[in-house]
């Protein structure tokens, strides 16, 4: 048994280079419940964060009563994190769920039953489609619904309503993801695999706190760091992470200039001669302009613009040109950061220049952040065409209209889809009048929230909220429908290495509760949407019929589901996509042979400018015509929007804890994972700190040119001249009155965004700090990861260790190697 909100990640199980990961099965019962009591088991995967673990639900008198790792899952090996192990059941099962629609009368919000919250929505949307026509309607959706829901919702959007305005949370967290790997390779897709860091020799994670961020991977990277081979580890990070701990080089950058790094180590591979000329010329293109790009970026340049030693930047240029076998993964701290997508595609670039893909060890995992993030893509919910078709080809939108059966003129194509950051935009100005909201909370996690909350209280939107919680959102809307949520439903989901699984219904939802997958098939019913024959446009009884429908959608895309059934995932360990006729088993890795889905007629992007966003065309495209090669992309560069100067010297940027998924809906109603962050902090640099006249647990505003919060100090390990607050903190104090105790992260960041992947930068912004008082107490920032405090006191103010105690105590059992899954895994190898 072990305290897992002390010890994050576990028990340690060393293994070498390309041996197989050993196998550990977590396990958390509810307090009084044994092992023998637990009724069934229910097959699942976790939705707490991108890395898709997959996971048995316990169920003992139609309640869940704990979770346990799957040990034959190709991704997790049996291990869950703290969020899997307490939240994922804990934080659906609370008394205050949604039992009942609700609806707004005399301003307040009231109980009300299906029939009459749904003939509200029906009523006032068509009435605007009547009036006023598609361009009045706007969706917001998550990266936490099933596959089968982001189709149904894509289709009701593009071919029931015809609304280009339809975007997903996904916006500000793996947008750029999508975005670099559409300019690189063509299609969006990850061309690695997490059997990558069985067999690499060396790892940079650029901007990803991998060890809090994806706590289980992380294990394994600590496995290998713990074995006879260790890996070669490179951090870029402007905080000391549990990341930077364990790295042969910390680059800790200042918070804005990750291009400006990343040219530096592109240029010393091509001074260096660690580039492989031969496969450059067969499968690359655009060389000579990247070499002219990155040639003033010399090491000391960098050093200069990104605060990094010179000797440092050598040493990870070293480790990336001459190790046999590397893996990439980039997330947040290059995604919602100044020039995001060429930051990200200059990963790609890296990786081509020594065609270091499609290899065991060798790979890009150009990471998500949320757990379904990878579906809202591939369906289309984020606003892009479904199975990972381009809007500007023809022929792709007229597969839509045959797979549909719908008038080509309802699906729009006519310009690009609408991002998150303008759909709010109209909804301010006042062109979309209907808002529709599914499982998330930008009222907390959106930039400039003070903008946001002003947005979500005009008058003029019809504002409908589908959640499992009244959130800081949801009391807003005019209309709140009660989800059920995950354990309550049956579907699909794909994480960020492609692994698809199934997760099945453990326990019914409670009251009125529905799946989001039955509202908008209730949804597309009452409002009359038909296929051209006249029948239903979703005709599907359930969430199978949905898939099936969907696999037919992907057949011949990069995507491809054809081979996989419902049937295939049960009882298994996750299939992997590409699966069809060609890889019945699914596809470890992409690109093995050096052709890539860049062909005019295939691929899902045309490309943009890195600088401008300015689209590529097709004209253009097919001029230059890439015939499958990949596309070396960058672009020059620019300081961020806003940088420090004399009245905001700091340089201010968000995160997450290893404790918190997102705005807490789920995770704050965990008593292991609430009493470990229950409350926000900010953290400054030791130097910093007594230049400032501040200590541990001072309180301090701190103020940007948008807005401010108030928190207690954390004197952490981040860099000279930055502040960092987790953003996971809402705004509404204890009687629910907004504006009543300013935490929230997100009042201070910028409405400034990629121009390519459009994703907010949430990393960059200049802030003041003043004290405003002396602390009685340590900060409650945790002292188990990046926040972990320099020093243990501060003005007579113990830091206490972070524990879980007897509540968070977790079985590990380690197991020796199941024979299926080492016949599985050595046949993907």
């Amino acid at each position: 048994m072990v305290d897992r909100i002390a010890e994050i990640w576990g028990t340690r199980t060393p293994y070498a280079r390309d041996e197989l990961w050993p196998t550990r099965v977590d396990q958390v019962l509810a307090e009084g419940v044994d092992e023998s009591d637990v009724e069934r088991w229910v097959q699942s995967a976790c939705v707490l964060c991108s890395n898709g673990c997959g996971i048995d639900i316990a169920v003992k008198d139609g309640t869940m009563v704990g979770v346990r790792g799957r040990s034959l899952d190709i991704v997790n090996h049996g291990r869950l994190g703290p969020k899997g192990l307490f939240a994922s059941w804990q934080g659906v099962s609370n008394e205050d769920r949604l039992t009942v629609p609700l609806v707004r009368e005399n301003g307040v919000l009231v109980e009300s039953d299906w029939e009459t919250a749904m003939q509200r929505i029906v009523t006032r949307s068509r009435n605007l489609l009547d009036d006023k026509g598609p361009l009045s309607h706007g969706f917001y959706t998550s990266g936490q619904l099933f596959l089968e829901e982001y189709y149904a919702q894509a289709i009701v959007a593009k071919a029931g309503i015809g609304t280009p305005h339809m975007d997903g949370n996904t916006r500000l967290c793996t947008a750029t993801a999508a975005a670099a790997m559409k300019e690189s390779f063509g299609s969006d897709g990850q061309p690695g695999s997490y059997v990558d860091i069985d067999e690499c020799d060396a790892m940079f994670l650029f901007g990803h706190n991998m060890a809090e961020s994806q706590t289980v991977l992380w294990m394994r990277v600590l496995d290998r760091i713990a074995g006879p081979d260790k890996p070669r580890i490179v951090c870029v990070d402007p905080r000391f992470t549990e990341v930077a701990r364990q790295a042969e080089v910390h680059l800790p950058v200042r918070p804005g200039t990750n291009l400006a790094l990343m040219h530096g180590l592109v240029r010393e591979l091509f001074i260096n001669g660690w580039i492989d000329q031969e496969y450059i010329d067969q499968h690359t293109m655009n060389v000579e302009q990247l070499r002219a790009t990155v040639e003033p970026w010399t090491p000391e340049a960098v050093a200069e613009t990104c605060g990094v030693e010179a000797d440092d930047v050598r040493r990870a240029a070293e480790i990336f040109g001459t190790s046999e076998r590397v893996l990439s993964t980039v997330l947040q701290g290059f995604y919602q950061s100044s020039q995001a997508t060429a930051s990200s595609c200059a990963v790609n670039n890296l990786h081509l220049l020594r065609g270091l893909l499609g290899k065991p060890g060798c790979g890009i995992l150009q990471m998500n952040g949320q757990p379904t993030a990878q579906n809202n893509r591939e369906c289309g919910a984020d606003g892009d065409l479904s199975g990972f078709r381009n809007w500007e080809n023809p022929e792709h939108v007229q597969q839509l209209v045959d797979l549909w059966n719908v008038d080509a003129s309802i699906i729009p194509h006519w310009a690009p889809p609408t991002h998150a950051m303008q759909i709010f935009r109209y909804v301010e100005q006042g062109s979309i009048e209907f808002l529709w909201i599914s499982a998330t909370n930008p009222a907390v996690s959106m930039p400039q929230l003070s903008r946001i909350r002003d947005i979500l209280s005009v008058d003029s939107v019809f504002l409908v909220v589908q959640d499992l919680y009244l959130t800081e959102t949801a009391q807003y809307a005019d209309v709140v429908l009660p989800a059920a949520a995950w354990g309550e439903k049956t579907g699909t989901f794909t994480n960020v290495n492609r692994t698809v699984h199934l997760s099945e219904k453990a326990v019914e939802p409670p009251g009125e509760a529905r799946s989001d997958f039955d509202t908008f098939l209730d949804y597309s019913r009452r409002m009359g949407f038909t296929r051209l024959d006249g029948t239903p446009l979703l005709d599907w009884t359930g969430p199978e019929d949905a898939f099936a429908a969907w696999k037919e959608c992907t057949r011949g895309r990069p995507c491809d589901y054809t081979g996989i059934t419902y049937d295939k995932l049960r009882g298994g360990s996750g299939v992997q996509w590409p699966c069809n006729e060609e890889h019945p088993d699914g596809t470890v890795r992409l690109y093995r042979d050096g052709v890539f889905p860049t062909n005019p007629g295939y691929c899902e992007s045309y490309g943009h400018d890195l600088l401008t966003g300015a689209p590529v065309g097709p004209e253009s495209y097919q001029a230059v015509n890439p015939a499958g090669r990949a596309i070396f992309k960058t672009a020059p560069y620019h300081p961020a929007h806003e940088t420090p100067d004399d009245d905001y010297p700091f340089r201010y940027t968000t995160g997450r804890t290893v404790y918190h998924l997102h705005t807490r809906t789920k995770t704050g109603r965990s008593p292991q994972l609430n009493g470990a962050a229950p409350d926000a902090w900010v953290e400054i640099s030791a130097r910093d700190a007594e230049a400032y006249e501040v200590a541990e647990g001072d309180i301090v505003r701190v103020e940007s040119r948008r807005g401010h919060l108030t928190a207690p100090v954390r004197v952490s390990g981040i860099r000279d001249g930055s502040i960092f607050a987790p953003f996971h903190y809402g705004y509404w104090d204890e009687g629910g009155v907004p504006g009543g105790n300013y935490r929230a992260a997100n009042e201070l960041t910028i409405t400034e965004w990629d121009p390519v992947s459009k994703q907010p930068i949430l990393k960059n912004a200049a802030v003041r700090i003043t004290k405003i008082a002396d602390g009685t107490a340590a900060s409650p920032a945790p002292t188990t990861t990046a926040s972990r405090p320099v020093s243990t006191a501060g003005r007579g103010r113990g830091v206490l260790p972070t524990v879980g105690g007897p509540a968070a105590q977790a079985k590990e059992t380690i197991a020796p190697v199941a024979p299926a899954m080492v016949v599985a895994e050595e046949e993907h190898s």
